[in-house]
């Protein structure tokens, strides 16, 4: 962890680290504040991970599998049948599958980079990437409602069956603003609020260590025996919480694309 407290320690007082610190300089600065950043870094190198694995494990296709042929087929099978079957339904989950499993393996590795020494840096800590995911399959889904229902659609998601008249001029303008407008804004956030809020409480775990380290008083050392066990516990959450928003973001991409292809139904 890259001390964040000295500045702090000299004048006696603690002075946790904030969201500035999640993010560093750019790479390769261009322009007065954007530039090629860590971030930027990160997701490039998730993209070769995943499709070197992936590759590896598909290269050679043998009846009996290899443990690399067997780990990748467990992890397509997991995408598959766990979540594109389950949710779409049997009859119109292939073609999505490619879709799922992209979203799903690519925020998991994303995710787990603040999990791994050095790196320390989950790439959807910064809104800008999940706002994109997000805005991918919000363009998604609504393109299916019209593909499958026509323009028709948007009634269907707007206009819940079996409402009394007199009812609607509520229920209409909630479902567009739940549907439309909520539900992108919701799922990008969801992603994006858990990776910052949880990888700056390690963060601030770390510093205090090293605050508490740095005092004379004895029992503020010891104290920091405490605040390095909360470090770890609040660090392994981390980890399960980076699998599970991975899960849950590829999962509510489903639900969506079940609730445009079954509009008519609902």
């Amino acid at each position: 962890m890259i001390a964040l407290a000295l500045p702090a320690q000299d004048s006696g007082t603690f002075t946790p680290p904030g969201i500035d610190q999640m993010h560093l300089p750019a790479i390769l600065p261009w322009g007065a504040s954007d530039g090629f950043s860590k971030q930027m870094l990160l997701v490039i190198l998730s993209v070769v991970l995943i499709a070197s694995f992936f590759i590896a494990a598909a290269r050679k296709q043998q009846l009996v599998p290899g443990k690399l042929q067997f780990a990748g087929e467990m992890a397509y099978g997991f995408v598959r049948n766990s979540i594109a079957k389950d949710i779409i339904g049997g009859r119109d989950f292939m073609k999505y599958v490619p879709l799922l499993f992209t979203l799903f393996f690519f925020i998991l590795v994303n995710n787990i980079y603040g999990a791994i020494p050095v790196i320390q840096l989950p790439s959807f800590s910064h809104v800008g990437g999940a706002y994109v995911l997000a805005a991918v399959v919000y363009v998604t889904w609504i393109g299916i409602g019209i593909k499958k229902n026509g323009l028709k659609y948007f009634k269907l998601a707007t206009v819940p069956s079996g409402v009394p008249w007199f009812i609607l001029p509520i229920v209409v303008p909630i479902e567009i603003i739940s549907n439309f407008l909520v539900r992108p804004v919701t799922h990008s956030l969801r992603l994006f609020a858990t990776m910052m809020a949880g990888h700056l409480i390690v963060m601030i775990a770390g510093s205090g260590i090293e605050f508490l380290v740095m005092q004379e008083n004895v029992l503020l050392k010891g104290a920091s025996v405490l605040v390095l066990v909360g470090a770890v516990a609040m660090y392994m959450l981390e980890a399960l919480i980076m699998v599970l928003q991975a899960y849950v973001f590829t999962l509510l991409t489903a639900i969506y694309i079940e609730g445009a292809l079954h509009a008519d139904s609902h």
